[in-house]
C-alpha cells in the first residue's frame, strides 16, 4: 500500500508506459510473453490462454507451490474497448516516431507566441506539455487510413519516403493515377539497387497526422497555391474544445514547426466542455445526454447560440440544459423581439416610411439622446471586446442594453406612439427607435443570425429597394462619436439608481406605484450634469416631487453592527464596547470607512481600527418614511397619503382596470369605445371630472351612481349589449 510494504515494486517493461520507461532506464530485459491476440505464448505454461483469463491459473499455482502470501479482490482502473467493452491490456509495440524531442526548444518557443485563451492553458497545459514532448509515435496498424510513405527493401533494408503521387508514379512504373489507399496502394513495388524489391509497409499515418496538415492541405500545398497558403497561413483564430491540447493544438504545432518552424495560428478560443445540469460530464450511460436536435427544434439556434455566449467564459465548463436556454431565450431574445414588435404595430398602424423620415432631421429629447448615445457606446466596446475575443463581455452588454432598450426607453416614451397625428416628437421617436433596432440587428448578426436577419429584412429590405437583400452583407456598424454623450449617461445611471431604490421603497411600504406620494427625498454626492434627470426618476415613481437633501438631514439615519466574522477575532472579550460605539456613531463613521479608508479611534481606552467590510450597515426608516440605501445614495419616500394624493391613486386604479378590460373585450390599441362607469356616490364624484378619453380612447364617457345610471338610456343601452364586468377598486365596487 501507501504507507506499508516493503517499497519493491515488479516491473513489466513490455506492458506499460512507465515501467517501459524504467527498463529502458536501467537495461531491464524485455520480456513478452503475450502475443499480438492477447494470449500466453508457448515460453510459459499457459500457452494459449487469454490473458485475462491465465490469472486464475497463475494464482491457483502461486498457491500450490507456496509462494502466495495473500489474495484478495481489488477496484483498480484500468481500460476497456469502446467498442465491445472487453478488457484491453498495455502492450509494447514496434511503430514508427516522429523525433519531436529534438524539437522541443522550438515547440516551446512557437507557441510562446499564440494568444491562448484562457492565457492559462499556453503556460500550463499545453506549454507543459510540449516541455515535456516525446517522440510522436506516428504509425498505427490498422487497414483503413492514409497509408505511412515508407518503403522498404525486403533484402538491404533500405528505406525510403515518398513526397508525392508523380515520385509514386515515377518510381512504381505508373502510367495513370493511383488510389492511395489500401489494398492498391500495397500494390505498388520497385527494384532495389541491391536487387531487391522496395515494399511499403503494413502502417497507416495516426488519424491525427491529417488534421494537422489541414493548413498546407487544403491549398494542395507546396504542389501549387502557394500564394493561398502565403495569405492563410498562419491563421487569424482557431477554436476547439479543451482535450484537444494533446490532439489537434498539438498536432498544429508539430507539424508547423518541423516544416516552417512558426507557430501555425495566432489567436485560439479553448473551449470549457458542455456539462449536463448538474454539471457532470454528459455519457449515454448514464443517461444525461441533451439531444441537440431536441433543443434546436424547439428553442431555435440563436438560442442555443446566445446561451453558450452569455452563461459563462468560453473556456469554462458550461451545464447545458433545455430550462436554461428557454430562460436565457426569455430574458435577452423575447425582450428584443417584444420591442420590435411594439415598434412594429404603431409604424404598421401610422404607416411609417423609413425611407420617408431621417434621424439627422429629427429635434431628439433627451430620452432620445441618452439611447442613441448608449448604443454608440455599446457599438465602440462590441467591437473592442471581439476584436480581443471577449465574447462573452460583449454578448452580455448587448444583453444589458436591450434590457435598458425595453424596460427603460421604449417604456419612458411609448406615449409618443399613441397619438394620433404624425407630430415631430413622434416622428423622432419612431425614426430614434427605427435607428436603434436596425443598428442592433447589424450588430447581433454574428451572434444570433436569424433573429438579425427577420428583423433587418422586415424593417430594411421591405422598404429601400437599393439596400443590401441580407443583414450578413451590410457593413458590421462603427461608432458615432457625435451622438455619445458621457454625462447623460452617468446622469441616467444615477435616475435609474435612485428609481430602483424608490420601488424598493414602495414594495417595502406595500403602496402600488399607481398610488401617487408626495415627495421622494434623495441623500447622494453625486450632481447631475444636464436639467430635468430628477423629473424623470420623479414620473416614473409617482411622486410629486423629488427633493435633494444633505446627508445630514434627519430623514437619513444608520444603523451600525459589528461584522462578527472580522471584529470578534481581533476584539474578543472587548467586543460589547465595539458594539457600543458602533450603536453611537452615524454617518460620520461611515464617511470615514468609505472608498476604502480605515477609521482609528479610541473608545473608552480602546484603541479601534475599523473597515467598511467590519461593518453591518442598516438604513432606519423613520414613521411616515421608508428610506432604502446603496454605495453612493440613499432615497426616503414619504409615505403619507392625503385625500388628493387618495383620490388621484383611485382615478390610476380605475384606468389600468379599464385597459385590463380593453384587452379581455378583444379590442386593438387603435380601437376607441364608449364607456359608463356606475359607482358610489363618492368615488363617482372623484371620476366624473376625469377625462378618460385621452386615457382609455372613450370618445363617450358617463359616470354616474347606481340611481342615476337607472335613468340614463345610453348607459342602459351599454349594460344590456356592452362587455360588462364588475370591478373592486380599492375595496369599492364599481359596475
Amino acid at each position: 500500500t501507501l504507507d506499508d510494504g516493503t517499497g519493491i515494486v515488479h516491473i513489466a517493461p513490455a506492458f506499460g508506459e512507465d515501467d517501459s520507461k524504467v527498463g529502458l532506464r536501467y537495461d531491464l530485459p524485455f520480456v513478452q510473453f503475450v502475443d499480438d491476440r492477447g494470449l500466453m505464448t508457448k515460453d510459459t505454461d499457459y500457452e494459449g490462454m487469454f490473458v485475462k483469463d491465465a490469472d486464475k491459473a497463475i494464482i491457483r499455482d502461486l498457491k500450490a507451490s507456496g509462494k502466495l502470501l495473500k489474495e484478495k479482490l481489488h477496484t483498480h482502473s484500468y481500460p476497456f474497448c469502446w467498442r465491445c467493452d472487453t478488457p484491453l491490456i498495455y502492450f509494447a509495440r514496434g511503430g514508427w516516431f516522429v523525433k519531436m524531442s529534438a524539437l522541443r526548444d522550438e515547440l516551446v518557443a512557437n507557441n510562446n507566441t499564440i494568444n491562448w485563451m484562457p492565457a492559462t492553458i499556453g503556460t500550463g497545459r499545453m506549454g507543459n506539455f510540449l516541455a515535456n514532448n516525446i517522440d510522436w509515435a506516428v504509425s498505427r496498424e490498422r487497414y483503413w487510413g492514409t497509408p505511412l510513405p515508407v518503403w522498404v527493401c525486403d533484402k538491404c533494408g533500405r528505406k525510403h519516403v515518398i513526397g508525392s503521387r508523380e515520385e509514386l508514379r515515377r518510381l512504381g512504373g505508373l502510367d495513370h493515377d493511383i488510389e492511395l489507399h489500401r489494398p492498391y496502394v500495397d500494390e505498388v513495388k520497385w527494384a532495389c539497387e541491391c536487387g531487391g524489391t522496395m515494399r511499403r509497409v503494413k502502417e497507416v499515418m495516426d488519424c491525427w497526422f491529417d488534421s494537422g496538415s489541414m493548413p498546407f492541405a487544403q491549398w494542395h500545398y507546396p504542389f501549387e497555391n502557394q500564394d493561398k497558403f502565403a495569405l492563410t497561413f498562419p491563421t487569424d483564430f482557431i477554436s476547439e474544445a479543451v482535450d484537444q491540447t494533446r490532439g489537434w493544438f498539438y498536432v498544429l504545432e508539430a507539424i508547423s514547426t518541423v516544416l516552417f518552424n512558426k507557430a501555425p495560428f495566432r489567436n485560439c478560443i479553448v473551449l470549457g466542455h458542455v456539462c449536463d445540469k448538474d454539471g457532470f460530464k454528459m455519457s449515454k450511460h448514464k443517461g444525461n445526454v441533451v439531444d441537440p436536435w431536441s433543443v434546436l427544434d424547439k428553442q431555435g439556434a440563436d438560442a442555443v447560440r446566445w446561451y453558450f455566449y452569455t452563461a459563462s467564459s468560453p473556456w469554462l465548463p458550461s451545464r447545458f440544459h433545455a430550462d436554461n436556454v428557454s430562460e436565457s431565450q426569455r430574458k435577452f431574445m423575447g425582450t428584443l423581439w417584444n420591442t420590435y414588435a411594439f415598434f412594429v404595430l404603431y409604424a404598421d398602424i401610422d404607416k411609417f416610411d423609413p425611407t420617408e423620415h431621417r434621424l439627422e432631421n429629427c429635434k431628439l429629447n433627451q430620452m432620445d439622446k441618452w439611447i442613441l448615445s448608449g448604443l454608440n457606446t455599446l457599438i465602440a466596446k462590441v467591437d473592442d471586446d471581439l476584436q480581443n475575443y471577449r465574447i462573452t463581455e460583449s454578448s452580455r452588454s448587448i444583453q444589458d442594453f436591450v434590457d435598458q432598450l425595453s424596460n427603460w426607453y421604449v417604456r419612458r416614451s411609448r406615449e409618443r406612439y399613441w397619438g394620433k397625428d404624425m407630430t415631430p416628437d413622434k416622428e423622432t421617436a419612431y425614426c430614434t427607435l427605427y435607428h436603434v433596432l436596425v443598428t442592433l440587428a447589424k450588430l447581433l448578426a454574428p451572434f444570433t443570425p436569424f433573429m438579425a436577419e427577420s428583423i433587418y429584412r422586415n424593417l430594411v429590405v421591405n422598404f429601400d429597394n437599393d439596400a443590401p437583400i441580407s443583414v450578413h452583407l451590410c457593413r458590421y456598424p462603427i461608432s458615432d462619436a457625435r451622438y455619445i454623450d458621457r454625462d447623460l449617461e452617468e446622469d441616467m445611471a444615477f435616475v435609474t439608481d435612485v428609481v430602483l431604490l424608490g420601488r424598493a421603497c414602495r414594495n417595502k411600504s406595500n403602496i402600488k406605484n399607481r398610488q401617487p406620494l408626495e415627495t421622494l427625498f434623495v441623500s447622494t454626492d453625486y450632481s447631475c450634469h444636464n436639467d430635468g434627470m430628477l423629473e424623470i426618476a420623479a414620473d416614473e415613481l409617482n411622486v410629486k416631487n423629488v427633493q435633494l437633501v444633505d446627508e445630514g438631514s434627519d430623514l437619513v439615519r444608520y444603523e451600525i453592527k459589528p461584522q462578527l466574522k472580522t471584529l470578534g477575532p481581533r476584539y474578543g472579550k472587548n467586543l460589547g464596547l465595539v458594539r457600543a460605539f458602533l450603536s453611537s456613531s452615524g454617518k460620520e463613521l461611515i464617511a470615514a470607512v468609505s472608498g476604502g479608508k480605515t477609521y482609528e479611534g479610541d473608545y473608552q481606552g480602546l484603541h479601534l481600527e475599523l473597515t467598511e467590510q467590519d461593518l453591518l450597515i442598516n438604513t432606519v426608516s423613520l414613521p411616515g418614511y421608508i428610506a432604502e440605501s446603496d454605495e453612493r445614495l440613499t432615497v426616503v419616500l414619504d409615505t403619507n397619503l392625503t385625500e388628493d394624493l387618495i383620490n388621484e391613486g383611485l382615478v390610476r386604479e380605475v384606468v389600468s382596470k379599464i385597459q385590463n378590460l380593453r384587452k379581455e373585450a378583444g379590442f386593438e390599441v387603435v380601437n376607441h369605445i364608449a364607456l359608463a362607469i356606475i359607482a358610489p356616490e363618492e368615488l363617482a364624484d372623484v371620476l366624473d371630472d376625469v377625462d378618460f378619453g385621452g386615457a382609455v380612447l372613450a370618445d363617450y364617457c358617463d359616470v354616474s351612481t347606481p340611481d342615476e345610471a337607472e335613468n340614463n338610456d345610453a348607459v342602459k343601452d351599454l349594460l344590456a349589449n356592452g362587455f360588462v364586468r364588475d370591478l373592486d377598486i380599492n375595496g369599492t365596487p364599481i359596475n
